[in-house]
C-alpha cells in the first residue's frame, strides 16, 4: 500500500473540511478572539489601560520581580524583554511602556502551578522605563527596567 498517497488524501480531506467550515462561517476570527481585551490594548493613557487589564492602578514595588532588558536597544521596533516572578501563585504578568502611543505592550495569564516567567519582544517608541506588573494572591506588584532606545545602538 502506498503510504504517501494515503497521507496526501487524508491531508486533502482535512483541508477541505476546514475550508468548508470557514466558508460556512463556522470558523471566524471573532470567535477565536472573543476574550480579547480591546479596551486595554486600545487605551492611550496608562491608567486607563491598567484599570482595563489589571483592575487597579495601585501596585507595590517588589524585588521578587526581575525585568531583564537591554540597557541600550539598537532598534526600538524589537526590544527583547524577560520577566521572572518569584512571587508564589503568580496569576498574570503585564508589560507597559508609558511613552508608547498605546502603553500596554503585552499581557500573559499564568497557569496555576507554573513558573512566573515570560519572554517576549516589544516595541518602544523612545527611551523609557519598561514596567512589569504581576498579579498574585489578589495583590498587584511591579518592577521596572530603564531602556535607552538609540538608532544603531551607539548610546547617543
Amino acid at each position: 500500500m502506498n503510504t504517501q498517497r494515503r497521507t496526501f488524501l487524508t491531508a486533502s480531506m482535512a483541508a477541505g473540511t476546514v475550508a468548508v467550515a470557514a466558508g460556512a462561517g463556522l470558523l471566524t476570527p471573532g470567535t477565536v478572539l472573543a476574550a480579547w481585551p480591546a479596551k486595554a490594548f486600545e487605551a492611550k493613557k496608562i491608567n486607563v489601560a491598567m484599570n482595563a487589564i489589571i483592575g487597579t492602578t495601585n501596585a507595590t514595588d517588589s524585588k521578587d520581580i526581575v525585568v531583564e532588558a537591554p540597557d541600550i536597544a539598537e532598534n526600538g521596533a524589537v526590544v527583547s524583554v524577560t520577566v521572572k516572578s518569584k512571587i508564589p501563585n503568580t496569576e498574570s504578568i503585564t508589560l507597559f511602556v508609558p511613552v508608547n502611543a498605546f502603553p500596554l505592550s503585552a499581557s500573559y495569564n499564568i497557569a496555576a502551578n507554573t513558573d512566573g516567567f515570560v519572554t517576549t519582544r516589544i516595541k518602544m517608541a523612545k527611551t523609557s522605563d519598561v514596567f512589569a506588573y504581576v498579579k498574585a494572591g489578589g495583590k498587584t506588584y511591579k518592577a521596572k527596567k530603564a531602556v535607552k532606545v538609540t538608532l544603531g545602538g551607539c548610546g547617543g
